[in-house]
C-alpha cells in the first residue's frame, strides 16, 4: 500500500516525506498551501499528532506555536511584497472545523482580488479555486517556495521589518 502523505501531514513532516514543508519551525511545520489561488498561502501544521486544538498544548508550546504563525505570516507578507506589487496583507486564522489537527492558516490578500471577494474571508471563493487543477500547487510555484523559505530564515536571523523602501532606497531581493 503506497502511504498518501495528505492522510498524515503532520506524521508525514516528521518523517520527512510531505513535500509542502517550507521550514522546520519551534513548534511546527511551515507549509505552502495545495491550494493557490491566491499566491503564497500557506500552513502552519503542529509537530505533535493528535493535538486538536491550541488549548491543548501546554502554555510554552501554545506561546511557540503562536510565535511560529506570525514568523510565518511575516514571511509570506515579505515574499508575496516582493513578489506582487498588489499585495494588500496577510490574514492568518486558526479554525480547525474541518482538519481534526492544529493549523493555521496564512492567506495573502491582493487588490486584484474580486470586489465582492476582497474583503471577505477567503472561504467564500467558489468551490472551483479549491479544487480546479489550475489552483494546485505545482512546478511554477516553485520560486515563491523559495522566497518563503528565505523571509522565513531572515525572519529567524532577526532581519529588517518589513514594509515598504525608504524614498531613494533600492528595492530589496525581487524575485
Amino acid at each position: 500500500m503506497i502511504h498518501n502523505w495528505k492522510n498524515d501531514r503532520i506524521g508525514s513532516a516528521l518523517r520527512g516525506g510531505n513535500p509542502t514543508v517550507l521550514r522546520r519551525l519551534e513548534a511546527g511545520f511551515a507549509v505552502i498551501g495545495d491550494v493557490q489561488f491566491l499566491p503564497g498561502y500557506s500552513v502552519l501544521l503542529v509537530d505533535e499528532p493528535g493535538v486538536d486544538r491550541l488549548s491543548e498544548l501546554p502554555r510554552a508550546k501554545r506561546l511557540a506555536f503562536l510565535s511560529d504563525m506570525d514568523r510565518l505570516g511575516e514571511a509570506v507578507e515579505g515574499a508575496c511584497r516582493r513578489t506582487d506589487p498588489a499585495f494588500r496583507r496577510v490574514n492568518l486564522e486558526i479554525l480547525g472545523n474541518t482538519d481534526g489537527f492544529l493549523h493555521a492558516h496564512v492567506w495573502p490578500r491582493y487588490e486584484w482580488e474580486p470586489g465582492d471577494l476582497v474583503g471577505m474571508p477567503v472561504w467564500l471563493y467558489p468551490q472551483d479555486r479549491w479544487s480546479d487543477g489550475r489552483f494546485a500547487l505545482g512546478p511554477r510555484h516553485d520560486a515563491l517556495r523559495a522566497a518563503i523559505g528565505e523571509e522565513l530564515d531572515r525572519v529567524a536571523a532577526g532581519g529588517r521589518p518589513i514594509g515598504p523602501a525608504a524614498p531613494g532606497a533600492p528595492a530589496t531581493g525581487a524575485v
